[in-house]
């Protein structure tokens, strides 16, 4: 009797634990599975968007495993021509619904790329690069495949810059993108806010003539892009509408989507 009720209490013991465990996990800003492209920008800058009419271009969208299992092709007759997919976070994090979104937005006629939601304060620009490439991030020129993309944002916990200077963020940032060209032969697109991009780089201009810009902003138009960009390549407006996911538009044509995709004049 004694043995049986020791072996109660030990159970009820781990279960009150792993319970505990769970709802840490779960609650945890610095968790992977709660970062997606714009899940800090609405933290910061706001969320919504939904009710506001894109500029002429093409529609699209970006997920991550919150979208799970999507019906890519309701998403394709819906008329999005575009997705970028969560593929990876620092070192350490691989999407659970990476594949299945990759590849079922290319098997669905969309032409796609996959994003690393960047994590500065963990390890370098280069080996996020690397793991980054490694586990999706990679690009062929098969007209389906936009360029890797970066998305750079507000940090999850603490210091919105991550704890660094402006000047180890330009470091950073570079040493990511140098890498992703390296190993893949195109620049990164990156994805960031002007109000972040000004406040954790000193508003650099650095990659502004050779890398796409992605801005979030959730508003009726794109506002004020970050130094150097004189237009933006994609534009994400809203957290919610017609696609799963965020809602995205590209500024141009087909033919346009189909050359940064391809790397072509």
């Amino acid at each position: 009797m004694r043995t049986s009720r020791i072996a109660g209490v030990l159970a009820g013991l781990l279960l009150v634990t792993t319970a505990t465990t769970t709802a840490a996990a779960a609650t945890d800003p610095d968790d992977p599975a709660l970062h997606w492209a714009g899940s800090e920008v609405a933290k910061h800058e706001g969320a919504g968007g939904a009710g506001f009419a894109p500029l002429a271009g093409l529609p699209g969208l970006d997920v991550s495993h919150y979208q799970g299992n999507v019906d890519w092709a309701s998403v394709a007759a819906k008329g999005a021509k575009f997705a970028y997919v969560k593929a990876t976070e620092g070192t350490t994090y691989v999407d659970p619904t990476f594949a299945h979104q990759y590849n079922g937005s290319y098997n669905a006629g969309l032409i796609r790329g996959a994003y690393h939601f960047a994590r500065p304060n963990l390890s370098t620009g280069a080996a996020q690069a690397d793991y980054f490439v490694a586990h999706g991030g990679g690009w062929s020129k098969d007209g389906k495949t936009l360029p890797p993309m970066l998305d750079i944002e507000y940090a999850p916990s603490g210091d919105q810059c991550y704890g660094m200077s402006q000047a180890a963020m330009r470091t950073w940032i570079q040493a990511f993108s140098n890498e992703v060209h390296a190993k893949t032969t195109r620049w990164a697109t990156v994805y960031t806010t002007t109000d972040w991009w000004t406040k954790c780089t000193g508003n650099w201009s650095g990659l502004s003539q050779t890398n796409p810009l992605f801005i979030a902003r959730y508003s009726s138009s794109p506002g004020t892009l970050p130094a150097g960009w004189a237009t933006w390549t994609f534009w994400q407006f809203a957290d919610s509408g017609a696609f799963p996911g965020d809602q995205d538009q590209f500024n141009g044509s087909a033919t346009r989507l189909l050359a940064l995709a391809n790397n072509t004049p």
